[in-house]
C-alpha cells in the first residue's frame, strides 16, 4: 500500500533526480515569438515511481484548485492537456527521452539554481542540457484559445551531478587534447 506524502502546497513537487534538456535557467527564451521565459524539459526515469505519483498528485490536486477556468466543473481528464508526457512515445527518435517520462516547465521569473549544497552556482556553464538534478515544480489550470489543460510552472533548480551534454555539445578541453 502507498503512503501519500502531505505537502502544504499539493500543487507543487520538489522532483527526484532527473535530467534537464533544454535548459534555458540563465536567459528568458522566446518560443514561436511568444512571451520570454525560462525553461527546462526535466526527463524523469519510468522507474523513479516517487516522483511520478508526487506529479500525478499535484496534476489531480491542480484540476481540483482550476475547476473555475472550466466552468466550475472538473472536466474528463482525457479531454484536458496534460504536462506529463511519454518519452517513448513522444519523443521516439531521442535516445535521452527512452524509458522515461518528462515534463517542459517554465517561468517569466528566473529560478534560483544552486549546487547540491544549496549553494548559489555562479558559473552558468555548470548548468546545461544533460546536467542531472532536482527541479521545484508547481502545476496550474489553464484554459485560453480553445486549449485546457494543466501547465507546469518552473521554480528552482538544484543541481547534483554532471551528465553527457545533450544537443551534440563537445567538451573544448576534450576536442583539442
Amino acid at each position: 500500500m502507498s503512503k501519500k506524502v502531505k505537502r502544504t502546497n499539493p500543487t507543487k513537487v520538489i522532483t527526484g533526480i532527473v535530467r534537464l534538456s533544454y535548459a534555458n535557467v540563465w536567459e528568458p527564451k522566446s518560443i514561436n515569438g511568444g512571451t520570454e521565459k525560462y525553461s527546462v524539459s526535466l526527463i524523469i526515469p519510468k522507474s523513479d515511481t516517487k516522483t511520478l505519483n508526487a506529479i500525478n498528485e499535484a496534476v489531480d490536486a491542480a484540476i481540483e484548485e482550476g475547476k473555475g477556468k472550466f466552468g466550475g466543473k472538473i472536466p474528463n481528464k482525457a479531454a484536458l492537456k496534460l504536462p506529463l508526457r511519454d518519452g517513448d512515445i513522444d519523443r521516439p527518435d531521442d535516445e535521452a527521452y527512452a524509458e522515461s517520462y518528462f515534463i517542459n516547465a517554465n517561468s517569466i521569473t528566473p529560478p534560483q539554481v544552486v549546487d547540491k549544497n544549496v549553494n548559489p552556482v555562479l558559473d552558468r556553464s555548470e548548468v546545461y542540457s544533460g546536467v542531472y538534478g532536482r527541479v521545484s515544480v508547481s502545476f496550474y489550470a489553464f484554459n485560453s484559445n480553445g486549449n485546457k489543460g494543466i501547465a507546469c510552472g518552473l521554480g528552482n533548480v538544484q543541481k547534483i551531478r554532471d551528465g553527457e551534454p545533450l544537443g551534440g555539445r563537445t567538451n573544448a578541453a576534450e576536442e583539442f587534447t
